[in-house]
């Protein structure tokens, strides 16, 4: 481990494009820096590039999933939303397992807030997290729309804000840029 002296908790919300690829620019800078970096994977079950780099850079950098590939959660049956659930809340347990083993030095958790404002986790059981986080191990969060009180507890939160956007001209999410 790259022995983090004082890890701090982030997070990367807003409406613009960004917020993972920033998070995994970290995770590259720090597998750089001997620093291993877990990243755990909420709302995601398709292919994207950073899975195939994080193969490359392992055991430095690795990405853990627990779902299912399915649709966007709106489109879900009840019965696929409590199986959803039952994922998110195994890959919520996994990260409070990294934090209590601390075998990472970084532990990025990639479109938490959509699994929140989705009740998939309970806001009580993100502040309990970040309350536990060891002192030396970072905290990276991403996603939109992040409550108060999880604000509130973060030490820096940046926001991805679309001044201008190609989607809006029609052009669709591409390989190797948007996933």
């Amino acid at each position: 481990m790259g022995n983090l002296k004082s890890g701090y908790i982030q997070i990367y919300t807003g409406n613009g494009k960004g917020k993972t690829t920033a998070a995994v620019g970290l995770a590259v800078r720090a597998a750089g820096n001997n620093y291993k970096v877990a990243m755990v994977q909420f709302l995601k079950g398709g292919e994207t590039g950073e899975l195939e780099s994080a193969k490359r850079l392992a055991p430095y950098f690795n990405i853990f999933r627990f779902e299912k590939k399915r649709g966007f959660f709106w489109t879900l049956s009840e019965e696929e939303k409590e199986e959803l659930k039952e994922e998110i809340q195994e890959a919520y347990r996994f990260c409070r397992k990294i934090m209590d083993e601390k075998q990472y030095d970084i532990l990025i958790m990639d479109e938490v807030m959509g699994a929140i404002n989705n009740k998939l986790i309970s806001e009580e059981q993100m502040l309990e997290l970040m309350e536990n986080k060891p002192k030396e191990m970072e905290l990276i969060m991403t996603g939109r729309n992040v409550p108060e009180k999880i604000f509130e507890k973060a030490d820096l939160v940046t926001e991805m804000k679309d001044l201008k956007h190609y989607f809006e001209k029609g052009v669709p999410a591409r390989k190797g840029i948007e996933f």
